[in-house]
């Protein structure tokens, strides 16, 4: 798949409109059109990578660990963190991955299960 196939690089590139809730020089964060809890959203990486599973060096390492560190300050500035809330990222088909661009989803606002889907 190249970047131009791949539906959250055309999203980054604003060839498909979707408000960014955030965004710096590494990442950006949109709502998850099929929310599964009063606030989902998803925090991605500028840089294309495939998956979790397709991390080839320690700066893509370094992306995932602040993909999480926005994770917990979007968690903090939308009123939940107190309480808790869940960060998933799903790795590859097995994984309920969907879209082949690494993303962590943020969920919050309700109370979680366990054990997940």
């Amino acid at each position: 798949m190249t970047t131009n196939d791949c539906l959250f690089c055309r999203i980054r590139d604003g060839q498909i409109p979707s408000p960014k809730l955030f965004e710096d020089d590494v990442c950006f964060a949109i709502a998850d059109i099929a929310p599964q809890a009063p606030t989902h959203l998803l925090i991605l990486p500028k840089q294309h990578i495939a998956s979790l599973d397709a991390l080839k060096g320690d700066e893509e390492v370094q992306i995932v660990g602040h993909l999480l560190a926005v994770a917990a300050r979007l968690a903090r500035a939308h009123g939940f963190a107190d309480n808790g809330y869940r960060a998933v990222i799903n790795c590859n088909t097995h994984g309920g991955q969907t879209v082949f661009h690494l993303h962590v989803h943020l969920l919050g606002g309700r109370q979680m299960g366990w054990p997940p889907g």
